[in-house]
């Protein structure tokens, strides 16, 4: 499906490979002809070939899809996708008439801890992130998992929150990866985090991310401190967009 670049743990890699991906719940299509895409996900998230896999609009549970589709998973979506060998690590952002759903982190390294912070701006957007801390050859890496707001001044108080965020909670020397579904369609939020030390690979090519069957941007993200960035890519072919309405974002940095 996509080209492999990385190097195993046992190579002791000084390259992280990191990717986002917005699932849409595991579901794609409206009413009688919506079909289930979390077993293709399952291969495609183990395809990605990465150290931290971040993922949105994850589901925990949903009573009304687990009995429409005969071959629901009987674990929360985040446990069923993460390949052999990886850790799983969940927090639900939203709760519905029917279940609850989040963002969600798998990795193939060590989990040393992980916490969960409402950022939501206004009571119609439930909205949360989660930082989960990790042990990279004996290095601790920090990942913050974002899904922000559809209103624009929303995803601007919720970058100011998430600043405040990593100042208490991340020390300033650590390194630091901010991943997710942006939603923003503009470079303002870019701007802003560029202050606050974070920054993505530039000059990438053709890493437009939404709509998954006709990109036009990229509302996908991965931004970093302490780690020098070396690529940025999205992989390509029809079996992607089939999967979710976002494509999978993929980056690689120099530990």
């Amino acid at each position: 499906m996509t080209e492999q670049h990385h190097t195993t743990q046992a190579d002791a890699s000084p390259i992280l490979r990191v990717a986002t991906y917005n699932i849409h719940k595991g579901v794609q299509g409206l009413g009688p002809v919506r079909r289930l895409e979390i077993h293709n996900l399952g291969l495609a998230v183990e395809q990605l070939d990465a150290d931290i896999v971040c993922l949105q609009e994850v589901r925990k549970m949903n009573h009304k899809e687990a009995a429409y589709f005969e071959r629901w998973p009987e674990v929360p979506q985040a446990e069923y996708l993460a390949p052999l060998g990886y850790e799983s690590v969940y927090q639900t952002n939203a709760y519905t008439r029917h279940g609850e759903h989040g963002n969600a982190l798998l990795t193939r390294w060590p989990v040393v801890g992980h916490q969960h912070e409402d950022i939501s701006d206004h009571r119609f957007e439930q909205r949360g992130l989660l930082h989960v801390e990790l042990d990279i050859m004996g290095r601790r890496v920090h990942s913050i998992v974002v899904h922000l707001g559809l209103i624009a001044g929303s995803r601007l108080r919720q970058i100011a929150q998430i600043h405040r965020f990593i100042e208490r909670e991340v020390p300033p020397d650590a390194p630091l990866v901010v991943a997710g579904d942006f939603n923003d369609w503009g470079n303002e939020i870019k701007r802003m985090l560029a202050g606050f030390g974070l920054f993505e690979f530039e000059g990438a090519r053709d890493v437009f991310t939404y709509p998954s069957r006709l990109p036009l941007a990229q509302l996908d993200h991965i931004y970093v401190r302490g780690l020098r960035p070396l690529g940025l890519y999205v992989p390509q072919g029809r079996i992607w967009w089939r999967m979710s309405d976002h494509l999978p974002l993929i980056a690689e940095f120099q530990l």
